[in-house]
């Protein structure tokens, strides 16, 4: 009997030895499965958490801001105050009153040119000569035809008074004295006729001077020596008056309704920096109905920066009104007009129409709407709806 327990336990042992490493193996397989079971548990549990973060915790954080943070505004008060009114306009600078010159008279040839461009002259003043070597032989023979008619005048009259003489003694008739008498007037009538035509050659004679009819300024000069010209060469010298010159300004309907003749404005030539101050003198009485715009002239005093024709900008005082200012991103415009959006005593948003007036550099005038005393939101009200609340921020000045 002890020897079977001596075998079994011997068997027992054996078998022991055999299966013990198996035995370690299936459990380290158990605990490898295990951990993976564990840990794609615990990855499920992280995305099921993640899920619930983003889904209802989103919406949680968006209703508490929603509920809870209203949206911040900065808010203007711009009160009242004078807005002086200006209208930017361009325009073509041109002579005020330009005076066209040409030729007179027959013309001829042109015999010198006495100015250039850019030259002052004055009334009268001679700008080019025509030749005149044939008028003055018309001249000359003139002047002798006045001496001739002259003479026989003198016979005719001394022929008369002895007559008168010898009418007494009554060696002469009664007519021979009429013809005597008729024979003195009708030589005294040729004295009359040689001195008109005289006068008339002289006159002539001045017209091929072409002269300058009024004191101004040379502005363009189209003969030279030696061309021919007649009275259907056209202009050959323009003169602005007095210097005087002007900006033709183009502007539309609405702003020439705006301004007045007398009212100041600045005009600065193209390529220039400097400014000079001028007057409007004349407002269209008419509009263009193509381009619908009309002229408004302002006139300037003569300067070598102000040449005709040249282009140039010009800011015209349309006068002032008081009135609040508001920039223009604070003003928003739909089909109903124009309108901005006012934060109340309980900093809700309310839509309220406007009036807008002038625009200027600082932005745009309210002429009706606003008694200035309001908050008015600066930016971002297009994304702003009627009744939503907002947190007000005082722009800083």
């Amino acid at each position: 009997m002890n020897y079977d327990a001596r075998i079994d336990t011997a068997d027992a042992q054996y078998d022991s030895s055999e299966l013990g490493p198996l035995d370690s193996a299936e459990d380290e397989d158990r605990r490898s499965r295990r951990r993976v079971w564990i840990i794609g548990a615990l990855c499920l549990a992280a995305l099921i958490g993640l899920w619930f973060v983003l889904h209802h915790g989103g919406a949680a954080d968006s209703t508490t801001k929603g509920g809870n943070q209203a949206p911040a505004v900065t808010v203007i008060s711009p009160g009242r105050g004078t807005i002086a009114g200006r209208i930017n306009a361009t325009g073509t600078l041109a002579a005020r009153r330009e005076l066209p010159v040409g030729v007179a008279g027959e013309g001829g040839q042109i015999a010198a040119v006495l100015v250039e461009p850019g030259q002052w002259v004055r009334q009268g003043q001679v700008l080019a000569t025509v030749d005149r070597s044939v008028q003055a032989q018309q001249q000359a023979s003139a002047g002798a035809q006045i001496q001739v008619a002259q003479a026989d005048a003198r016979l005719a009259q001394a022929n008369l008074d002895r007559a008168l003489k010898l009418v007494e003694r009554g060696f002469i008739s009664k007519a021979d004295i009429d013809r005597l008498t008729a024979t003195r007037d009708s030589a005294q009538a040729r004295v009359r006729v040689a001195s008109a035509s005289y006068g008339e050659l002289r006159a002539r004679i001045r017209r091929l001077d072409i002269v300058a009819p009024a004191a101004g300024l040379v502005l363009e000069r189209k003969v030279e020596p030696g061309q021919i010209v007649s009275s259907g060469s056209g202009v050959l010298f323009r003169l602005a008056k007095g210097g005087e010159l002007e900006l033709l300004a183009q502007l539309g309907e609405t702003d020439l309704a705006n301004i007045a003749v007398g009212v100041s404005a600045e005009v600065t030539p193209a390529g220039s920096s400097k400014s000079f101050t001028g007057q409007v003198w004349q407002i269209s009485p008419v509009i263009d109905p193509q381009t619908r715009q009309g002229k408004a002239r302002i006139a300037l005093s003569y300067a070598p920066e102000l040449r005709p024709g040249g282009y140039a900008n010009v800011v015209i005082v349309a006068g002032s009104i008081v009135a609040p200012m508001l920039p223009e991103s604070a003003v928003l415009a739909d089909n109903s007009g124009s309108y901005v959006y006012i934060v109340g005593a309980d900093n809700k948003v309310a839509r309220r129409p406007v009036k807008t007036g002038m625009l200027t550099g600082d932005g745009i005038a309210i002429t009706e709407g606003l008694t200035g005393n309001e908050r008015v939101v600066l930016r971002a009200g297009a994304f702003l709806t009627p009744g939503e609340s907002v947190v007000p921020k005082a722009m800083t000045r």
